[in-house]
């Protein structure tokens, strides 16, 4: 009888405790609930490794957490009828937010810093109010695979120099930094070989500083003055000013300019490619650009 209840406790235990358990024994919706922790790269890593992990990885839960609170919002104005909200999954949402978004007649792109939920916006010199841009002697338009927007404005000579722009988003809530890219000095690239060709000789009339400014409608305002010196055939990010959005279903509305109006001198060569806008905890990202 002994023998009996003994070979009875092995079965139960075989039945009861099966061997070697792992991750993949979970449900689908614990997997998920883990997954939703994690940095989007290590969800894309880790739903590679089998089917059950993949089907976790689509879960709206998993990705929620990496949406802006006003991603409705954002999709309702950046994506098409049929790209819709409603028609698309968190993660889908997800995807096509971190790709730039060209909008405003394609002079400016937005697009989620994902490690972060705040968005960042480019916006190409074709985008702002440049005084005399449109009169040869004083600007020329140049193709380049320096910009992001493939084309910069090149200052030939003028006594003055004035540069306005302006923007309206729903940016989620946070901190954000705004900067002007600009350089002194024109140069060309060949595809695939460094700068051949330099007018630096042409560059005059920056002993002045430029004077910055930035305005957010909720009552910041900033303003700065800098010399552009250290911008010499190098392209240079200046520091406008931060501003804080704190209700991420307001529009916030943002005035900024450049200038250097002392009319002594004329002022030459300076190269205006466009204006970012980062969260100011992602300004390292700069480099990239």
């Amino acid at each position: 009888m002994g023998a009996g209840f003994s070979g009875l406790a092995t079965e139960k235990n075989t039945v009861t405790h099966p061997s070697n358990p792992n991750l993949c024994d979970l449900p689908e919706s614990c997997i998920a609930l883990i997954l939703s922790c994690l940095e989007p790269s290590d969800i894309c890593k880790l739903a590679c490794l089998n089917k059950t992990f993949h089907q976790a990885s689509l879960a709206d839960v998993v990705w929620a957490s990496k949406l802006p609170e006003n991603h409705e919002i954002l999709a309702k104005k950046l994506f098409s009828e049929e790209e819709s909200s409603e028609s698309l999954s968190k993660k889908e949402i997800f995807s096509r937010l971190c790709r730039p978004i060209p909008f405003s007649g394609d002079t400016k792109e937005v697009w989620l810093e994902n490690s972060r939920r705040g968005i960042c916006v480019a916006i190409s010199w074709k985008g702002l109010k440049i005084t005399g841009i449109d009169d040869r002697r004083y600007w020329t338009h140049i193709s380049t695979d320096e910009s992001r927007f493939h084309t910069i404005a090149y200052l030939q000579q003028m006594w003055w120099l004035e540069v306005e722009g302006n923007l309206e988003f729903e940016f989620p809530a946070g901190n954000y930094s705004l900067f002007f890219r600009l350089q002194l000095g024109r140069a060309s690239k060949r595809p695939g070989s460094r700068r051949i060709i330099s007018d630096i000789e042409q560059v005059h009339g920056w002993n002045k500083p430029v004077q910055f400014q930035l305005a957010a409608s909720n009552g910041q305002h900033m303003t700065s003055k800098c010399y552009l010196n250290d911008a010499a055939l190098k392209w240079m990010h200046y520091h406008v000013g931060d501003f804080v959005v704190e209700n991420s279903y307001i529009p916030t509305k943002l005035k900024f300019s450049m200038a250097q109006i002392d009319c002594t001198h004329t002022k030459a060569g300076l190269c205006l490619d466009c204006v970012y806008i980062f969260p100011s905890e992602s300004m390292n990202k700069l480099k990239q650009f």
